[in-house]
This record gives C-alpha cells, structure tokens and sequence, in this order.
C-alpha cells in the first residue's frame, strides 16, 4: 500500500496521508516528481511505460509519486534509482519547475550525467524499454503521440534551452 502526503492549494502539508488508487477529495493534492535526464552529448533518457499503466507504452521521462514522509527531492532520487537503477546526488540535480494541477503538485528536475543504456535496471512493473534520442528525435515522437503529452508539451522551450547552454532560467538548485 502506498501512502502520500497530502497538501493544500498552497502546498501547505494537511498533515494527513493518501492510499494511492482512492480518489482525493476535492481542494487536497499530492506530490509528482519528474526528472529529465540529458547526458554530456545532449541526449535525452526516455523510458517506456508498462504497458498495463495509464498511457501505456508512451516514452516519458522518469517520474512518479512522492511517498508520504518524504520531501521532493528525496523522491525524484529514489524515483530515478527505482525506475531506472541510475543513482544521483541532491546537489546533481536542478528544479526546472514547479506547477499545480487539478490533484496534484509536479516537481520537475534535470539531471546531466553520462548514461549507458546497457547498465539501466529498468523497473519491471513500471518501465518496458529506454533509448536516448536528440531534442528533434523527441518532438517528432511528441508530434507522432508516441510521448506522454503533458510531460513534454509544458517543458519543450526549458529542455531546449538547457541543451543550448546547460541553463535553466529562474531555476532553484534543487527543492527540499
């Protein structure tokens, strides 16, 4: 059974916890993490989801549920090594952006690291397949509905921009 945290509009904690798969109560969210991952050359990790999730077999990045207890940051780290066996660093890793949607709060980190797709532990229950593909690989994929379409429509610009200059503008290092 899994357990969130529960927050207000505000993002103030309620104090109160969530069994994943019941629905929320109006005016309560929870906590998402999402982290692009962009090695040295400017290649972007994808993964597949399994296909008996939401959006089955679409390319994503790694993401999921912040477990109750647990702060962003440490979320999108152990997502990242839960998903695709990679371990990361708090200091390693940047907040690109923060948004509220109709359940929920995203988190949304970048990472650059060196990856090799041959050392990945992909998550069985949750990843199907990887691949690193160019910005243009990923829009052409975004465009033909291969991708999952929030995820990279709302960060298009910002992961274009960190692959020109490795800058993300109006960012925080990271989020506790």
């Amino acid at each position: 059974m899994e357990l969130w945290d529960l927050y207000d509009a505000k993002r103030e904690p309620l104090g109160s916890t969530h069994v994943r798969g019941v629905p929320l109560d109006g005016g309560t969210y929870h906590l998402i993490v999402d982290i692009w991952t962009i090695t040295p050359e400017g290649r972007i990790l994808l993964t597949q989801r399994h296909p008996n999730k939401t959006y089955g077999l679409k390319w994503e990045c790694t993401g999921g549920s912040v477990l109750a207890g647990e702060e962003s940051l440490e979320g999108v780290l152990r997502e990242l090594e839960e998903e695709v066996g990679i371990k990361a660093r708090p200091e390693e890793v940047m907040l690109m952006d923060t948004v509220r949607l109709e359940d929920r709060f995203v988190d949304t980190y970048i990472y650059r690291r060196p990856v090799k797709l041959s050392e990945l532990k992909l998550q069985a229950t949750e990843v199907v397949d990887a691949r690193l593909v160019t910005y243009e690989e990923l829009c052409r994929e975004w465009e033909a509905g291969k991708v999952m379409p929030r995820r990279f429509a709302r960060y298009r610009e910002k992961l274009k921009q960190f692959l020109e200059d490795g800058q993300i503008q109006e960012t925080k290092r990271r989020r506790g």
